[in-house]
């Protein structure tokens, strides 16, 4: 891959900002990218910051000032509040309302974008999911948001979201205009339904949906569960206690650091194996 923007050579610096953010891979997932692509002078580092906090961290990037700054992973609850204090977003990021990654380019301007959709789409692919007829959603907040974007590329039928706050439906519905995709929404009481669908995305926090476990069905479809620590979740167990094919929170982080780095680096392509394997062997490592 060419690079995708001009960058300094001298020190460069990212990091990832949410609360709570002590737990997040992204540090060794691009750490380990920075050190496979020849990219000693790069650092990352992560900070723990609410929406109270963001404002006064984001005026710190710009100008000559931040002129060491190259950009930021954007975690929970910062996705959505972010977006005032940039210059500009994508149209990817702007036709789901969050904001993962944030750059700052080399003439001061900070603009945003969301990997999350790229990278949902980029994992199922990995694993053969290239098109599916129906799918369903657990969860109604922003990741809910990507992974129907995600979908607006490869469902060619229906999306159902299980939302557990139930004012998001109108929102959600919104969001599917706006995207092109059948959106119907469901109390989340009813989310047992959800998993006959071919396809099940389960964008909640931890333990939100482990009671969905003791009612997995005995015909499968694929499991995309998007948290990665605690790993397995006890949805993810029992899916693949029955034979059922499971992506984890994990491939999904791998692909959208991944292009997070060459965004933010101008270099390419991330090393997706060795990141992968850093993560794994972290979350191995958690729970020895």
């Amino acid at each position: 891959m060419p690079r995708l923007r001009l960058v300094d050579e001298g020190p460069r610096r990212a990091a990832v900002l949410g609360s709570p953010v002590i737990h997040s891979l992204s540090p060794l997932l691009h750490s380990v990218a920075y050190a496979a692509l020849g990219l000693p002078h790069w650092s990352y580092g992560r900070f723990e910051v609410d929406e109270r906090a963001l404002p006064g961290f984001m005026s710190r990037l710009g100008g000559r000032s931040g002129s060491v700054w190259a950009g930021l992973s954007l975690t929970m609850p910062l996705k959505r509040a972010v977006i005032p204090l940039l210059d500009e977003i994508t149209g990817r990021a702007a036709s789901v309302e969050a904001v993962n990654t944030v750059i700052r380019h080399p003439d001061g301007r900070v603009t945003g974008d969301n990997t999350d959709i790229p990278g949902m789409v980029a994992a199922l692919a990995e694993r053969g999911v290239t098109h599916v007829e129906s799918a369903t959603v657990l969860g109604a907040g922003a990741t809910a948001a990507s992974a129907i974007a995600a979908l607006a590329e490869i469902c060619s039928g229906p999306v159902t979201v299980f939302a557990r706050v139930p004012g998001r439906a109108a929102e959600l519905r919104g969001w599917g205009e706006r995207l092109g995709v059948d959106v119907r929404t469901a109390r989340w009481e009813h989310a047992d339904r959800a998993l006959s669908a071919p396809l099940v995305i389960s964008t909640t926090p931890k333990g939100a949906a482990d009671g969905l476990a003791g009612v997995v069905p005995a015909s499968l479809g694929v499991l995309f569960d998007v948290v990665y620590d605690p790993w397995p979740t006890s949805l993810a167990a029992a899916w693949a206690g029955r034979g059922g094919p499971v992506l984890g929170g994990l491939d999904l982080l791998v692909h959208q650091a991944a292009r997070q780095v060459e965004l933010m680096t101008g270099h390419g392509p991330a090393p997706l194996g060795a990141m992968r394997a850093a993560g794994t062997a972290a979350l191995a490592a958690a729970v020895a």
